[in-house]
C-alpha cells in the first residue's frame, strides 16, 4: 500500500506539474542565429536569407539572451516565435512572481546603430540578431510584441529599454530604417511611448496599442507588454537587404525587456493599400468603385478572393471593387513562392439628395431681396449637425467642388425663384447635390405701435431700457400659429437672419433719442415679413442739465427753464409756479417741470455772485530795462481777467517785459458782468544817450512819457559829482549845457526822484 500510495503521489504530481507549465511559454536557448531566422522566422520560399549572426549576454550558468520560444496551450498571442531580451531568455517564462534583473556584475555592450536610431547613446546589453535576405516579392512584414518590467507603477512616464528593427540594403553606407514604430507614426516603440493613463503621474501614450499589466498568472515573467503589432516595409524584389533585430536596456541593467518575434510571421505580402474603414475616416462612397492593383512583372499568375471565398476568373492584376468586404490576392511569383496581400472595404452611404425651398422677405414683391442661403442648411442635412454644406450656382460646379459661394450670409438672387445647388458632404467626404429655390414671400405686415418712453434713469441722454416683447402679441396678431420672430438693428441684419438683438427684454436703444428695430417673422428657414418697430425716448437734453448763474453785483437774475413745458415747480419759499422766478441772492434753485409727454424733469441753478471791476490798484515796476512789468488787484465782487489790447486776456494780474510807454489796463469779469473796467498808465524808462547836435532828433536828454507824471524829480551830475543839471516831470529835459557852454561827450550820471520816494540811478552817454 505505501509503494502504491507512493506511486500515485509521484504521478500526481508529474500531471500537476505538466498542467502548470503548460500555461507559460517554453524557452530554448540553444538555437543557432541560422536556426532562428531559417527555421523560425522565415520559413519562407519567397525570400533567399543568409550572412545570419547573433550576439548577446553569456551568462554563467551557460544561458543566452536569445531564444526559441513556445506558447502552445497557453494564453500568448504566438504560438511561437524568437524571444531577444536584454537579460537571460529563458528567465521570460512565467508565471510573472520574480523580477527580471539580470546583467548585474556581468553588464555587456550597447549597440552603436540602436542609439542612432533611438537618439540615445547609453545603452547596455544589448541582444542582436541580423542576418541578409532577398525578397521576391515588393514588401515585407513580421509581427512583434515589447514585452517589460518597466511597466510598473510611475516608471512608463521616465524609463524605457530601447529596441529597434533596423533594416537598409545591404553592403551599402544607406541610413537603417527603423521598422518598429507605432503605427502610422515615425514614434519609436518603447514603453513611454505606448501606455495608458498613469494616474497623478503621466497622461497615456498611443494607449490603444498597450496590452496589459500583468498578474502572477501569466504566460511571461514581465509586468506588461504591448498589443501585437506589425513592422513593414516596401523593398524592391531581387536586391539584397540586411535587417538588424536589436534590444539593449538603456542607462542601466535594471528591470529588464524583451522583444517577442512571431514564429513564420516574417511574410513578402503583396501591398493592396490601407483598409478603407469607417473607424478610420476612408471608407469608399456609396456609388463608387476601388481598383485594386497587385501588378507584380515578373509574376505568374493572380486570384482574387472576396471574404475567402475564390472570385470566378478574378486572375488579372487588378480587380474592381464595388461592395463592401475582405478582399485578397494570391500572387503566384514563382512555383514555390506566392505572395498574398489583403484590404478590407466598408462604404459610407452618402448623404440623402433633396429638393428644398428657401422663402425669404421681400420688401417690394419683385422676387429678388438678399438671402441668407445658410439658413438652407438645416433643410438639407434634415438638421443632421454632423454634415457640412457649401453652395453653388451650377451643379458642374457643385459636383467638382469650384466657385463655391462665398457670400452666403448675404447672397443676392438675380432671379425670381433662382436654384441654387447644395454639396452635402458627410465626415467620409462622400457628397450629394441638392436643389434649393430661392423663393420669396408677400405676406403684408402691419408694422406694431412704437414704444415711447421717458428717459427716467439717472442720466437724461437719451438712452433708457426697454423690452422690445411687449409687442409681440401685436407683430404676431392675425398671423399663423407656429410663426416666431427675433428683433434685429438693421434690415439687413433682419434679412439675413444674422446678429439678432440678444437680449430684447432688457434692450438699450443704440441711437439718442430712440431708433427703429426690426422684428423678423419666421418659421424655420422661412421668413414670413419683416415688421418696423419704433422706439422713442423723451428727453429734456443737455440744457436742462445742472447750470451755473451769476448775480451782478445788485442786479437782479431772472431764472428761465424754457416755455415749452406744461408745469412748472420751483423749490422756492414760498413755493412757485411760474415759468420764471427773479431771484437777488446767492443760492441753489430747482424747478421741476413736465413736458408734452408727461415726463418729468428736475434742473437746478446754481446762483453765484459777481460784478464789475470798480477800481483797481496797479504797480508799475518800471526804469527795469527788459523787465519793467505791472502788477494789477482790482477792486469788485467778480472773477476777473486782464488785458492790455482788449482783445487778449490772461488770469495773471502780472504783466512783464514791458518797454516804455502807454497802456489801457482792460479788467474784465469772467461771469458776464459788464462793463468792463478800464484805466491808463505810463511805463517809463530813460534812454541810454542822447546827441544834442540840433537835427532835431534826440537833442535833449528826458525820460519819456515823464510830463504824465510832473512830480518825478532829476538830478545830473559830472563824473565828478557835480550837479549840472536839474529838472521834473513837466520838463523837456537837459540840453547839454552848462551856464550856455556845451559839455563834451562823455557819459552822465543821475538820480530820478519817483512820487513814491524810490530812487533810480544810472547814466547815460552824451555824444556829439
Amino acid at each position: 500500500m505505501k509503494i502504491r500510495l507512493l506511486h500515485y503521489t509521484a504521478i500526481l504530481l508529474t500531471l500537476i506539474t505538466t498542467s502548470a507549465s503548460a500555461q507559460y511559454i517554453q524557452v530554448n536557448d540553444t538555437y543557432t542565429a541560422q536556426q532562428l531566422v531559417e527555421d523560425v522566422l522565415v520559413n519562407s520560399p519567397c525570400a533567399s536569407v543568409s550572412n545570419f549572426s547573433v550576439l548577446g549576454g553569456n551568462f554563467d550558468s551557460g544561458a543566452q539572451s536569445y531564444g526559441y520560444f513556445t506558447a502552445t496551450g497557453t494564453s500568448f498571442p504566438f504560438q511561437n516565435g524568437i524571444v531577444l531580451s536584454t537579460g537571460s531568455a529563458v528567465a521570460a517564462q512565467g508565471p510573472n512572481t520574480s523580477l527580471l534583473d539580470d546583467g548585474a556584475g556581468m553588464s555587456w555592450p550597447g549597440d552603436q546603430d540602436l542609439g542612432q536610431a533611438l537618439g540615445i547613446n547609453n545603452s547596455v546589453n544589448s541582444t542582436i540578431l541580423e542576418f541578409d535576405f532577398i525578397p521576391l516579392g515588393n514588401k515585407i512584414s513580421f509581427d512583434y510584441m515589447l514585452s517589460s518590467e518597466e511597466y510598473h507603477d510611475t516608471a512608463p512616464c521616465s524609463y524605457s529599454d530601447g529596441f529597434a528593427f533596423l533594416l537598409k540594403e545591404a553592403n551599402t553606407d544607406n541610413p537603417y530604417q527603423n521598422l518598429a514604430v507605432v503605427p502610422n507614426t515615425d514614434i519609436p516603440v518603447k514603453v513611454t511611448s505606448v501606455h495608458p493613463d498613469i494616474p497623478g503621474a503621466c497622461g497615456p501614450q498611443n494607449e490603444e496599442y498597450f496590452d496589459a499589466f500583468n498578474g502572477n498568472e501569466h504566460p511571461t515573467n514581465f509586468n506588461g507588454q504591448t498589443k501585437v503589432m506589425q513592422a513593414q516595409a516596401n523593398v524592391t524584389p531581387g536586391t539584397l537587404y540586411h535587417i538588424k533585430l536589436v534590444i539593449a536596456d538603456e542607462g542601466n541593467y535594471r528591470y529588464d525587456s524583451a522583444i517577442f518575434i512571431g514564429g513564420g510571421s516574417f511574410e513578402v505580402i503583396t501591398e493592396l493599400g490601407p483598409d478603407r474603414l469607417l473607424a478610420r475616416d476612408n471608407p469608399v462612397c456609396e456609388g463608387n468603385t476601388l481598383t485594386l492593383d497587385a501588378t507584380f512583372d515578373t509574376a505568374i499568375g493572380y486570384q482574387w478572393y472576396k471574404n475567402d471565398i475564390a472570385l470566378t476568373d478574378e486572375t488579372n492584376p487588378t480587380y474592381t471593387v464595388t461592395s463592401a468586404g475582405v478582399y485578397s490576392v494570391s500572387v503566384q511569383l514563382t512555383t514555390g513562392c506566392a505572395s498574398d496581400g489583403e484590404i478590407t472595404i466598408e462604404y459610407a452611404t452618402n448623404p440623402e439628395s433633396v429638393t428644398r425651398t428657401l422663402i425669404q422677405c421681400d420688401d417690394n414683391n419683385d422676387g429678388l431681396t438678399t438671402f441668407n442661403i445658410e439658413l438652407a442648411t438645416p433643410l438639407v442635412t434634415n438638421d443632421n449637425t454632423d454634415l457640412w454644406v457649401n453652395y453653388y450656382e451650377s451643379y458642374d460646379n457643385a459636383e467638382n467642388g469650384i466657385d463655391v459661394i462665398t457670400s452666403t450670409t448675404s447672397y443676392q438672387n438675380t432671379t425670381p425663384n433662382q436654384e441654387l445647388y447644395a454639396r452635402v458632404q458627410n465626415q467620409y467626404g462622400c457628397h450629394s447635390i441638392s436643389i434649393i429655390t430661392l423663393a420669396t414671400s408677400v405676406n403684408g405686415i402691419t408694422n406694431p405701435t412704437p414704444i415711447a418712453s421717458c428717459d427716467e434713469d439717472d442720466t437724461d441722454d437719451g438712452f433708457f431700457e426697454l423690452d422690445l416683447n411687449q409687442r409681440n402679441d401685436e407683430i404676431l396678431q392675425g398671423l399663423p400659429d407656429d410663426l416666431e420672430l427675433l428683433y434685429y438693428l438693421t434690415v439687413e441684419d433682419a434679412l439675413e437672419a444674422v446678429n439678432p438683438i440678444p437680449n430684447p427684454e432688457s434692450f438699450t436703444n443704440t441711437v439718442s433719442g430712440g431708433q427703429t428695430v426690426y422684428a423678423r417673422i419666421y418659421n424655420g428657414s422661412e421668413c414670413y415679413g419683416i415688421a418696423e418697430l419704433e422706439l422713442i425716448i423723451y428727453t429734456f437734453g443737455e440744457s436742462f442739465a445742472t447750470e451755473d448763474v451769476y448775480i451782478c453785483d445788485d442786479t437782479p437774475l431772472i431764472l428761465n427753464p424754457g416755455s415749452q413745458y406744461t408745469s412748472y415747480k420751483w423749490d422756492t419759499t414760498p413755493e412757485q409756479s411760474t415759468q420764471t422766478i427773479t431771484v437777488t441772492e446767492p443760492g441753489i434753485y430747482t424747478v421741476t417741470v413736465t413736458n408734452n409727454f408727461g415726463c418729468e424733469a428736475s434742473k437746478t441753478y446754481t446762483v453765484l455772485q459777481s460784478g464789475i471791476a470798480i477800481n483797481a490798484t496797479i504797480v508799475i515796476h518800471d526804469f527795469r530795462g527788459k523787465k519793467n512789468s505791472i502788477t494789477i488787484t482790482p477792486l469788485g465782487l467778480g472773477d476777473y481777467e486782464y488785458s492790455l489790447d482788449g482783445l487778449t486776456y490772461q488770469d495773471s494780474q502780472y504783466f512783464e517785459g514791458l518797454t516804455s510807454g502807454e497802456y489801457t489796463i482792460y479788467i474784465k469779469d469772467k461771469n458776464g458782468c459788464n462793463p468792463v473796467y478800464t484805466d491808463t498808465i505810463f511805463v517809463l524808462d530813460y534812454p541810454k544817450f542822447f546827441t544834442p547836435n540840433g537835427d532835431g532828433e534826440n537833442d535833449t536828454w528826458r525820460i519819456p512819457y515823464m510830463t504824465n507824471r510832473p512830480e518825478i524829480k532829476v538830478t545830473i551830475f559830472d563824473r565828478f559829482g557835480k550837479v549840472i543839471s536839474g529838472f521834473t516831470g513837466n520838463s523837456i529835459g537837459w540840453d547839454g549845457s552848462l551856464n550856455g557852454q556845451k559839455l563834451p561827450a562823455t557819459d552822465y550820471w543821475f538820480i530820478i526822484t519817483l512820487e513814491n520816494g524810490r530812487i533810480v540811478r544810472g547814466h547815460f552817454a552824451l555824444m556829439r
